[in-house]
C-alpha cells in the first residue's frame, strides 16, 4: 500500500493534519499560512474577482453533482441593491458509505471557516449557516469552539482584516434527513419547515433562504477556496491527472485490507485506488462490484476498473462519480440481498412529496424480499424495471427517487442471474407480498 507523502504544493485539503488525529485549533492553523488566503481576498481583491478566479480554476462541487462552482457563484446578483444574501455550507453528508467532510470538520475546522469567509465576500453575504448531520457531535463540538476562535480573533464579525466587511457565522445541526442534501429541502429545513424539495425556478442564487439571494455549496468544495487564493489558478489545474482540476478525497469502503480516505488527484484509475490504497480485497474474498460514488450511484464492475476517477469518465461508463467514496463488493454478497439494505434505506429517506417516489420505493422493498426469500413471481425482475424507469431523472420532483434507483438498475444489468434465482417456477394466484 501507498504511503502518502502530504505536501502543500499537492495535497491542499489535508496537508495540515495531525498525526495524533487532533484538531488543528486556530494558533496552529495560522502558523500554516491559515487564514493568508481570507487576508488576501478581503484585502487585495474585489469579489467579483475571486468569483473569475474560481470560475477559472475549474473547480467543481464535492458534494456529488460536480457543477462549476464559480458558475454557481457568478449565478448570484451582481448589483449592489440587495444587501441581504446568505452562504450556506451543506455538512449534512448522510450518503451511505461517505465520511469524507466529517474528517474536514473534525480535523481542520478553521480550513472551512475560511473558505466560507472568502466565498461569502465574493458573494457579498452577510451571513453563513453551516447545516451539520445531527449525527456528527465531534464535528459540531470541534467547529463551535472553531467558530468562537474565529470570532475571538476578528476573523468573523464586524470589519474583518480592519476592511468594511462584515460575516456572522452560524451552525445549524440538522434534524437528520438523508432529503436535506437536495438544497432546497435543506433551506426549508433551516427555516423551520418540512424537508421538502420546492419547486425550482426560482432557483436559490435568486430566491433561497427567507426568499432572498442564496449559494449553497459543500464542505469539501468550500476548504478548496482558500488554496485557490494563495496558489492561484495554474497550480490548481497542474496537480490533477485529469480535466477535471486539483485534487478529491477519494476512498474505498467494503471487505478490503485498507479501507479509508486519501487526498488524490483526479485522474487516478479506480485499480489504482482499489489496489495501491486500500489495499485490494481481503484473504479468500475476490472483487465482484463496486459503487464509485456512495450508495445512489451504478454499480460497476471489474471490467470499469481501469477508469480513471474522474467526473466524465464514470459518467460515460454508466454511473456518476458522485462522493467518489467507492464501496468495494465481495463474491460472498447477494445483490438482491444488498439491494434490499439499500432500498430500505432510500425508502424510509423519501419525504413522501411525490407520488412515484413515496410507492415506488416501499414497493420495490417488497419486490425485492419476495425474491430473496425464493417467493418471487415470474414478471417480478420486469416489474422491477418498469419501475426503475417510472422513477428516472425527470419523472420525480427531485433526485432522490433517480439516485435510489441506480443501483437497482445497475444490479440487475449485471447481475440479473441472482434475480432470476429468487424466482418461484411455481405459479401462485393472489399472492400478496409480505
Amino acid at each position: 500500500m501507498k504511503k502518502i507523502i502530504c505536501t502543500p504544493e499537492t495535497h491542499p485539503l489535508t496537508w495540515r493534519l495531525r498525526d495524533d488525529k487532533q484538531p488543528i485549533w486556530i494558533h496552529e492553523y495560522r502558523k500554516l499560512n491559515g487564514y493568508l488566503g481570507a487576508q488576501k481576498a478581503l484585502k487585495q481583491m474585489e469579489p467579483n474577482e475571486i468569483i473569475s478566479i474560481v470560475k477559472e480554476s475549474g473547480l467543481k462541487g464535492r458534494g456529488g453533482a460536480g457543477f462549476s462552482t464559480g458558475l454557481k457563484w457568478s449565478l448570484m446578483p451582481q448589483n449592489n441593491s440587495i444587501n441581504i444574501r446568505y452562504l450556506i455550507c451543506n455538512a449534512d453528508e448522510m450518503e451511505p458509505g461517505t465520511y469524507k467532510d466529517r474528517l474536514l470538520m473534525e480535523q481542520i475546522p478553521h480550513q472551512l471557516i475560511e473558505g466560507m469567509l472568502i466565498t461569502a465576500f465574493a458573494l457579498r453575504a452577510y451571513r453563513g449557516y453551516i447545516f451539520l448531520r445531527f449525527e456528527y457531535i465531534e464535528a459540531a463540538a470541534n467547529l463551535h469552539r472553531a467558530i468562537i476562535e474565529a470570532n475571538e480573533a476578528k476573523f468573523l464579525g464586524k470589519n474583518i482584516f480592519g476592511t468594511n466587511f462584515n460575516f456572522e457565522l452560524i451552525l445549524h445541526t440538522g434534524a437528520g434527513r438523508y432529503i436535506c442534501g437536495e438544497e432546497t429541502a435543506l433551506i426549508n429545513s433551516l427555516e423551520g419547515k418540512r424537508a421538502n424539495p420546492r419547486y425550482k425556478p426560482p432557483f436559490p442564487a435568486n430566491i433561497g433562504f427567507w426568499g432572498k439571494p442564496t449559494c449553497i455549496n459543500n464542505v469539501e468544495t468550500l476548504s478548496n477556496i482558500p488554496a485557490i487564493l494563495l496558489n492561484g489558478i495554474k497550480w490548481y489545474k497542474n496537480i490533477s491527472h485529469s480535466e477535471d482540476t486539483g485534487t478529491k478525497i477519494m476512498g474505498f469502503s467494503g471487505r478490503v485490507k485498507n479501507p479509508g480516505i486519501w487526498e488524490l488527484p483526479f485522474g487516478i484509475t479506480a485499480r489504482e485506488l482499489l489496489e495501491d490504497y486500500a489495499g485490494g480485497m481481503q484473504d479468500g474474498l475476490s472483487f465482484k462490484a463496486w459503487q464509485p460514488g456512495g450508495a445512489s450511484t451504478d454499480f460497476l464492475t471489474d471490467h470499469h476498473l481501469h477508469l480513471p476517477m474522474e467526473f466524465s469518465s464514470i459518467s460515460k461508463a454508466g454511473s456518476r462519480l458522485g462522493t467518489a467514496m467507492a464501496m468495494a463488493v465481495d463474491n460472498k454478497i447477494n445483490m438482491v440481498s444488498l439491494l434490499i439494505n439499500i432500498e430500505e434505506f432510500f425508502s424510509r429517506e423519501s419525504c413522501g412529496w411525490c407520488t412515484p417516489c413515496r410507492e415506488g420505493l416501499p414497493w420495490t422493498v417488497k419486490i425485492l424480499r419476495a425474491i430473496e426469500n425464493k417467493k418471487g413471481q415470474p414478471g417480478d425482475i420486469e416489474m422491477l424495471q418498469q419501475i426503475c424507469n417510472q422513477l428516472s431523472a425527470g419523472k420525480t420532483f427531485c433526485a432522490h427517487a433517480p439516485g435510489a434507483i441506480e443501483p437497482l438498475q445497475s444490479a440487475i444489468r449485471y447481475f440479473r442471474e441472482e434475480f432470476e434465482a429468487g424466482i418461484s417456477l411455481v405459479l401462485i394466484t393472489n399472492v400478496k407480498y409480505q
